[in-house]
């Protein structure tokens, strides 16, 4: 016999004692309980709290994903530790800025396809830019939104050769940022 939302079998814990145990029997709004001790008590159902077991709860936390995709996640937003040369800290940073806003005057009409493509180009003959004039650093501010932008941008920074990327400085960017160093041929 159910009863709103507890039923038999449920575990609950009574909210004005310490004392918790199963539902083994509900008569209109008499619910009684069993310890785990044993004994027997009688409560109406707005006294008592259903309590999920480890078992439910481990259920609904990964209800919606399964464990590997976690653990992908979280392997994703692993940061990695590199040491920055006294010559490197001082030079001028080159910043990008890619949100869509700073791109163009109204990005009404266009897809998300169309800005995420403008972003890209944009990206592309930047560090092209970067690279022709021998700019040893760039930043590129993409935001953390979905992480469809820093996604594509990991992709495109992964076909050179010569750079190496990271995220930027989490101090000044956060997490919406990607540094690229570019490595320059030392022969001219």
């Amino acid at each position: 016999m159910k009863k709103n939302n507890l039923d038999i079998g449920d575990s609950i814990s009574v909210l004005d004692e310490n004392l918790t145990g199963i539902i083994i029997k509900i008569v209109d709004d008499t619910i009684t309980i069993e310890t785990t001790e044993g004994f027997e008590f009688e409560f109406s159902e707005k006294e008592l709290i259903k309590v999920e077991t480890d078992a439910e709860l481990r259920t609904k936390a990964f209800s919606k994903s399964s464990i590997q995709e976690v653990v992908s996640q979280k392997e994703i937003h692993k940061k990695k530790s590199s040491k920055v040369k006294p010559k490197e800290r001082s030079q001028p940073t080159f910043e990008i800025d890619l949100h869509i806003d700073q791109l163009t005057n109204s990005s009404k009409g266009m897809t998300n396809h169309d800005m995420l493509t403008l972003q890209i180009e944009t990206a592309k003959r930047k560090l092209e830019f970067a690279i022709s004039k021998r700019f040893q650093k760039v930043v590129f501010i993409h935001g953390k939104g979905e992480g469809v932008l820093k996604l594509e941008l990991d992709y495109l920074f992964g076909r050179y050769n010569n750079i190496k990327f990271y995220e930027a400085n989490y101090k000044k960017y956060g997490l919406g940022a990607t540094e690229v160093y570019i490595y320059q041929n030392t022969k001219s």
